[in-house]
């Protein structure tokens, strides 16, 4: 008896979707967990959306999230992509990174758990570290299990460390006091922009480079307009609402 063959085409379900603090594609962190600060909610559908289908999962610090990036879907992909962390000037085959331009725009992400929350009849779990843009769909969700899940000698190419360039990051005064009116509403909202703005979200072809633009990034509600002082010291200039 022959096995069947697989389909070339399977359809999936979208479980659940992600509230995050990143409501646009710059500056959202290249890996989770650079970000501590960075707090967001997935709530569960459909039929997914019971207290079952989470029953036991509060026994675990972390979990493995896949998502579709539904922010570069349309754009399509190549097979030979420029990473970010070799300066975005060499080309690698798209499946040697982790680039959002993939065959199938499925992603993984591992972010902390920090609770689970039931509330009128909706499941909803309560994250950090998330490297999501804000309304991804999320196909499937695993609990991080470490003796599995952290091999000790793996070896990670041209991604073998964590970043090391982490830019200091300062706020004008002017800043500062639209941060105070901002306090009660979102406590944390300096120590976000510091972690966001201390990667450098700047294409990397720029990294090193003389710059004298001033960008904008959106977290939450709250436009935060900034510019490089140094090679290396980013000074946020303004916070307003969006």
């Amino acid at each position: 008896m022959q096995n069947p063959q697989p389909s070339e085409q399977i359809s999936l379900n979208i479980i659940a979707k992600v509230n995050s603090p990143y409501k646009e594609k710059f500056a959202i962190p290249r890996q989770p967990g650079l970000v501590s600060a960075a707090k967001g909610t997935i709530t569960l559908l459909n039929d997914v959306n019971t207290a079952d289908t989470v029953r036991g999962l509060e026994q675990f610090s972390h979990i493995w999230l896949l998502f579709i990036f539904h922010g570069t879907q349309e754009q399509g992909w190549k097979a030979l992509v420029r990473p970010p962390r070799l300066g975005g000037n060499k080309k690698l085959g798209v499946l040697a990174t982790r680039s959002t331009f993939r065959p199938n725009p499925i992603g993984m992400s591992v972010v902390k758990l920090d609770g689970i929350g039931y509330d009128n009849n909706q499941v909803c779990l309560n994250i950090s570290g998330l490297d999501l843009l804000d309304g991804t769909p999320i196909i499937d969700i695993k609990p991080y299990v470490p003796y599995s899940d952290s091999i000790e000698h793996a070896q990670a190419g041209f991604a073998q460390t964590s970043p090391q360039d982490n830019y200091m990051v300062s706020f004008k005064e002017s800043a500062e006091r639209n941060l105070q009116q901002y306090q009660q509403q979102q406590p944390e909202l300096s120590k976000l922009i510091t972690q966001v703005l201390a990667q450098d979200p700047r294409p990397a072809y720029k990294k090193n480079k003389e710059d004298k633009n001033i960008y904008g990034i959106r977290l939450y509600d709250f436009n935060i307009r900034w510019h490089l002082i140094s090679a290396c010291h980013i000074e946020v200039i303004e916070v307003s609402l969006y």
